[in-house]
């Protein structure tokens, strides 16, 4: 984003299928474009939360020989967004079962 009048909203997640819908509501529902919405492991370690769920959860009928998802942490998105559009932003992380939010 090249809006000087922007803030990187911040929030953290305990599983991968939150960050990603959380992901896909700021795109499509919040209009924040892609190339600003980032996400990452909270932490060091490589990461799909701190609980399985979604496609992390191995079906029980399967017998893919899946490995057990690396849960060894929380996961960060976070989206560049104009000031204006902070709040909303921060309460649709929120509702979208975000852990923590934050905006700087």
């Amino acid at each position: 984003m090249t809006d000087d009048k922007a803030l990187t909203v911040h929030a953290v997640f305990d599983t991968r299928e939150m960050a990603d819908l959380a992901i896909e509501h700021l795109v499509q529902h919040q209009g924040i474009d892609r190339t600003d919405v980032f996400v990452e492991a909270d932490g060091p370690q490589n990461t799909s939360g701190t609980r399985a769920s979604g496609a992390d959860v191995p079906d029980e009928q399967s017998d893919s020989g899946q490995s057990a998802p690396h849960l060894r942490g929380l996961i960060k998105v976070s989206a560049d967004v104009r000031l204006n559009e902070v709040d909303a932003t921060v309460g649709a992380l929120r509702k979208l079962g975000a852990i923590d939010v934050s905006a700087r």
